[in-house]
């Protein structure tokens, strides 16, 4: 049963939200997950969510995701292993996924899959990063997104805004190394997918067709995964070299103003 302790807010750290936002753009035709970890003040009810995981989907659907057992423990162990690196406290405390061409609202199974969640842990949160919708009249796409609990209705489970606040924090080292994992994780699925596909026929043709398509997910996760998450990175460190030469020259002057 649901309790009735619910979250008042939720602060994401904005390399998290990067993250998350990098994921979702990943793909327009399924549905990616992850899981969000950070610490939560019992007493004022408040979530911070500083890191996330990215998971690997073994089953691509457009329209739902579902997390394992076995991977909310290996998140688990992450977060452990975080919480003893960084010296503070760090668990498993949300999970997140993407509405690629749909609405931000959840559904009721994204309801339901969030009630179950809570549960278990009654500050548990839900993201959903609503991607690749077009606006005709700006012809820009819009991202939303959105956070929820699920609270007891009337005759079943509905969804309950929570306010969410983006906090400014630099790239983490251990942020940064979830992003660089991405197009891994991503080329997995591929690998898995596609061989699975082949130990299921033994028709050469058909072989043949699943390999090209599989090299054509490869160019696709190079083409617009892995050249413009380098692109960034790079106009990242050109950004954190002038930041730096800039603090450098403003010490030194400082430094000469106090010696006259």
């Amino acid at each position: 049963m649901i309790s009735e302790k619910h979250l008042k807010k939720v602060i994401l750290a904005a390399d998290v939200y990067a993250i998350c936002v990098q994921h979702a753009l990943t793909t327009e035709k399924q549905e990616i997950m992850g899981l969000l970890l950070g610490e939560v003040d019992e007493v004022e009810c408040i979530s911070h969510i500083t890191a996330c995981v990215i998971l690997h989907r073994s089953d691509k659907q457009p329209d739902r995701v579902e997390i394992s057992p076995e991977q909310l423990c290996t998140a688990s162990v992450h977060a452990e292993q975080l919480q003893a690196k960084l010296d503070r406290p760090m668990r498993v405390i949300g999970w997140y996924h993407s509405h690629p061409h749909i609405t931000v609202w959840p559904s009721h199974v994204d309801i339901g899959t969030q009630g179950m969640y809570q549960t278990m842990e009654p500050l548990f949160v839900g993201l959903i990063f609503s991607v690749f919708q077009n606006d005709s009249r700006l012809r820009t796409n819009q991202i939303q997104v959105t956070c929820f609990q699920a609270s007891r209705g009337v005759s079943q489970l509905e969804r309950r805004e929570v306010e969410l606040v983006i906090q400014s924090s630099p790239l983490q080292n251990y942020n940064l190394e979830g992003i660089a994992d991405l197009p891994r994780i991503l080329i997995q699925e591929e690998v898995d997918c596609h061989d699975d596909k082949d130990n299921n026929t033994q028709d050469e043709l058909a072989s043949l067709h699943n390999d090209s398509f599989k090299t054509l997910a490869m160019v696709h996760i190079v083409s617009k995964v892995v050249r413009p998450l380098c692109d960034d990175l790079g106009e990242r460190m050109t950004t954190v070299n002038q930041r730096i030469k800039s603090l450098e020259k403003m010490i030194k002057q400082l430094q000469e103003n106090s010696d006259d």
